[in-house]
């Protein structure tokens, strides 16, 4: 089996025009090779990851050519790699000024790489000034930090410095297209850019990246596959969250929050990416700074689509408030209510301006219905009485309204109809007079039928209460008409009033009562109720009539069996078919002296539960 390389070693770059990011650097050394204008010591300083090390290893393999030499020739006897993590001492330092005495046996140079040299102590700094300052002249001196400030200012002003910069995403990804293509790999655009996001500037995390990526997708690389993998919340969500904002779709909102911690995420990594996709979609507003934007193609269509939707001002209070809940998330005590807050208020920012068009149409003329929880019917049992006369006025008012349309519709159709098969002809000035006075007279006519129809119904509305009141006060007359009326109005009130539900009363053994409490005690196992569970199980319950006695040795366990009495109380009761049922919890606490027996009182005790014991004492003459 074949040895494997992590990627990271087998792709560093060999000469300077492989290395990514650095272009401004690598230039500068080949032309002071070049023009053996090279100084003798040199700091390389950045973030990690960067090519700072790849970078001394070319320019100390470099400065030995002379064009004689073979290709393979990596002069590794010239080149000495220092770690100060390690060798950070004065001895250590001592040590390396002894070999620097010595010139190359090969070459013209002999390159010590001093890498982490911020590592080293304050006195092995100071052994090394000299010579640092004044090294002799077959010695290079490269010096490999990522912590620039705390090297002492004496070495900075002995070196010349060389700053490496974080590698752009795009380099990045461009240089993982590459290694996915000499690899046989099939990676999608949008996946190498998440690597490349994932990576934050170092090259050699972003090919470690892909190396862990690889062993869990193979040779097909996708973005699900990536975002599975590093466990990175997919863009996509973001998209879905911005659009249910838009639509002041508050419940939604939440409940694709909800969705987002179920799968592991922390709220805060949520907001912050949230208020990312703010600032990129309001950098896709303008030609200027959609540069700004370091995402792949595809994904610049979606940001470009959905940035049209959304103002510059929406915006910039999203982001505004975005920001402040990722400034309070730290110190806040309820953090996820924080971000619910968040987007309740940018779910909002949208709806606060727009309750009126231009036009003052409200939400109702515009045909926006919004959604809300409407109680089912089944939960209104029986109506109050004023219920029934609000209804029938109701009914009236809809009757009257509906045959006043039926007839407006008839007389339209018949007119409709009469001149369908004539042609159009013109108006003169009179006949468009007549039909503006005429339209106004119906629009009169409609306007006085509509008010005859209100003055109806209250009329009969009220002549109904009238009524019902004389019935109630002729009931106490003592003729036989009277007592005929006061029947006919009992009869009519009991058939108005709501009939009580008759509840179930079964009879039940007690074998059947333990069977459906095991069956409850199921379903708690199931639900992970441990704690109750062992509650249930610990005593056997008794049936005495309707009621089932529980007997326990202690109040906390009373008091936390009767948080659970009414869910228990209607299984018990929907099971047993009987509604009578009910629960007797009381507390019997038997106090029983716990000490260490001694050998007499083991003895005792066993004695009072088996008195042979004694005589087998006697018998064989033992002692206790």
């Amino acid at each position: 089996m074949e040895q494997f390389i992590v990627s990271a070693r087998k792709y560093r770059p060999a000469v300077f025009k492989d290395v990514v990011g650095q272009q401004a650097i690598t230039n500068t050394l080949e032309n002071a090779i070049k023009n053996n204008h090279l100084a003798q010591a040199l700091l390389f300083t950045g973030p990690r990851g960067v090519g700072k090390t790849t970078c001394a290893r070319i320019l100390a393999k470099e400065i030995n050519q002379d064009g004689t030499q073979k290709e393979d020739e990596d002069f590794a006897f010239n080149i000495f790699e220092l770690d100060a993590a390690s060798n950070n001492s004065v001895d250590d330092i001592r040590n390396l000024i002894d070999q620097v005495r010595i010139p190359p046996q090969v070459g013209n140079y002999k390159v010590y790489i001093i890498d982490e040299v911020h590592m080293l102590s304050s006195a092995a700094f100071n052994a090394f000034l000299k010579t640092l300052e004044e090294p002799p002249k077959h010695a290079i001196f490269i010096l490999a930090t990522t912590e620039k400030h705390k090297i002492i200012p004496t070495i900075l002003s002995r070196c010349q410095i060389f700053d490496f910069r974080r590698i752009g995403v795009r380099d990045i990804k461009d240089h993982l297209a590459e290694v996915a293509m000499a690899e046989g790999i099939e990676a999608e655009d949008d996946a190498l850019h998440i690597i490349a996001q994932k990576a934050d500037g170092a090259l050699r995390d972003a090919l470690s990246i892909f190396d862990r990526v690889v062993s869990f997708a193979g040779t097909n690389l996708t973005r699900e596959a990536v975002t599975e993998n590093l466990n990175v919340l997919d863009y996509t969500w973001y998209f879905h969250i911005t659009d249910l904002l838009l639509k002041n779709n508050i419940p939604q909102v939440l409940v694709a929050y909800n969705e987002i911690l179920s799968k592991g995420f922390d709220g805060h990594h949520f907001v912050m990416g949230l208020a990312s996709h703010f600032r990129d979609l309001l950098v896709c507003q303008h030609q200027e700074t959609i540069e700004l934007l370091e995402v792949g193609e595809q994904v610049k269509t979606m940001y470009f689509e959905q940035s049209q939707k959304t103002s510059q001002q929406f915006l910039i209070d999203a982001i505004n408030i975005a920001n402040t809940c990722d400034l309070k998330y730290k110190t806040s005590q309820n953090q996820r209510l924080l971000v619910e807050l968040c987007l309740m208020q940018l779910a909002s920012l949208t709806f606060q301006g727009e309750k009126k068009n231009s036009n003052n149409q409200t939400l109702t003329q515009l045909n926006i219905n919004p959604e809300r929880f409407v109680i089912p019917p089944s939960h209104f049992k029986a109506q109050k009485p004023g219920a029934i006369l609000s209804g029938a006025k109701e009914k009236q008012i809809t009757s009257a309204g509906s045959s006043a349309s039926k007839s407006i519709k008839t007389n339209e159709l018949g007119a409709t109809n009469s001149n369908v098969n004539e042609p159009p002809q013109k108006l003169s000035s009179e006949d468009n007079s007549t039909i503006k006075t005429a339209s106004n007279a119906q629009t009169s006519v409609d306007n006085n039928q509509e008010k005859a129809i209100e003055d109806n119904t209250d009329k009969i509305v009220q002549r109904s209460k009238n009524l019902m009141e004389r019935n109630a006060r002729k009931v106490s007359a003592l003729s036989l008409k009277s007592i005929q009326k006061q029947q006919e109005l009992k009869e009519e009130i009991e058939a108005n009033t709501p009939k009580q539900r008759i509840l179930p009363k079964e009879e039940f053994s007690e074998e059947q009562m333990i069977a459906v409490w095991n069956s409850y005690s199921k379903i708690v196992e199931q639900e992970g109720k441990y704690n109750l569970l062992s509650h249930l199980s610990m005593n056997v319950p008794k049936l005495n009539g309707h009621i089932i006695h529980l007997e326990f040795p202690n109040y906390t366990i009373k008091t936390e069996l009767e948080r659970a009495k009414f869910e228990l109380l209607q299984f018990l009761r929907e099971n047993l078919n009987n509604h009578n049922i009910d629960l007797d919890i009381t507390v019997n606490e038997k106090v029983e002296k716990k000490y260490a027996y001694s050998p007499r009182e083991k003895f005792d005790k066993l004695k009072e539960k088996n008195p042979a014991i004694e005589k087998l004492r006697q018998e064989f003459d033992l002692d206790i």
